[in-house]
């Protein structure tokens, strides 16, 4: 009882977030390039779903599921870089116990729904190329409407299992997180206790959600990718892989990083490598995403000129 008693009182209140730099020269510069980001990203996002809201010609599947990309890259993107700003400000990199906590689960549950979405996206394209006359049967308001809530339901779930699986282990000596945000692999290594089986779970339960989705999505393509090879018209060809070409930048964008952030075990993790993946997957994918949509796109740019003729008027 003695041990448990000292093991209470060392018990961790609150981590230090080392954050990306330690430079002091940097933060200044630092905080004006990531302020800019986060403009771009929330502007970005926020127009992507106000003109698909406004846009009666935008209410299709694909942008209904475009609209809740946006929506999640705004949230977890939120969930990070605020943090991330106030730390080069002040200066101040401790973050409490609860706060961490939070951070990480909205983190993980709106990178998670995000994950759902894309492979909800490749279905879309795969109807949309593959059975065109069937298109409108097969994505009914139903479907789209389930696949959004699914997609949010199994970031919540996700967020559950990871969050209370990781805070349940003690922390009682460690409390430096080498990282700028409350990351899974990053505070799960400061733990006192036995993390064995968290760091199992976490490989797991995250290695069968992105492959889960990367299945569906490499499956939607490979059969568009026939589809395409058996068209005749050049101008059909050209249609049907322009209407994948934003949903494929996006895809291999956030694959890419996730792959290379959480299927890899613990001991061989740079945390330096991990920190510039972590800015690209925070902080550039989910500003990125509405600039490839709408660059590539024709219905958008004519919805975005509509409503720039009736604020002129």
């Amino acid at each position: 009882s003695q041990i448990m008693s000292m093991e209470n009182k060392t018990e961790v209140t609150q981590f230090i977030l080392l954050g990306l730099t330690n430079a002091p020269e940097l933060q200044f510069p630092l905080f004006i390039m990531f302020t800019l980001i986060y403009l771009i990203n929330v502007l970005g996002n926020l127009g992507m779903i106000a003109l698909i809201l406004l846009d009666s010609h935008l209410h299709t599947p694909m942008y209904f599921f475009l609209s809740n990309l946006s929506l999640v890259d705004l949230c977890y993107s939120s969930a990070v870089t605020p943090t991330v700003l106030a730390g080069f400000l002040t200066g101040d990199n401790v973050i409490s116990y609860n706060a961490c906590a939070t951070q990480m689960f909205f983190f993980v549950v709106f990178t998670t729904a995000e994950n759902f979405l894309l492979a909800s996206m490749a279905y879309d394209r795969y109807a949309a190329v593959c059975k065109p006359l069937y298109y409108t049967t097969t994505m009914t308001t139903g479907l789209c409407a389930r696949l959004a809530i699914g997609s949010y339901v199994g970031g919540f779930l996700n967020g559950s299992i990871h969050t209370g699986d990781t805070f349940r282990l003690s922390f009682c000596m460690f409390n430096v997180v080498h990282h700028f945000f409350c990351d899974l692999p990053a505070v799960l290594v400061l733990s006192c206790s036995d993390r064995h089986v968290s760091e199992m779970v976490l490989v797991f339960v995250v290695s069968f959600n992105i492959f889960s989705a990367l299945l569906t999505i490499l499956l939607s393509y490979l059969f568009i990718f026939i589809t395409i090879l058996k068209m005749h018209s050049a101008e059909g060809c050209w249609k049907a892989l322009s209407t994948c070409a934003s949903h494929f930048v996006a895809v291999s964008t956030f694959y890419g990083a996730s792959i290379f952030m959480y299927t890899q075990p613990s001991s061989s993790h740079s945390m330096d490598t991990d920190k510039m993946a972590s800015v690209f997957y925070t902080m550039i994918i989910p500003m990125l995403n509405p600039l490839v949509y709408s660059l590539r796109n024709k219905d958008v740019k004519s919805a975005f000129e509509k409503v720039v003729e009736k604020a002129k008027l």
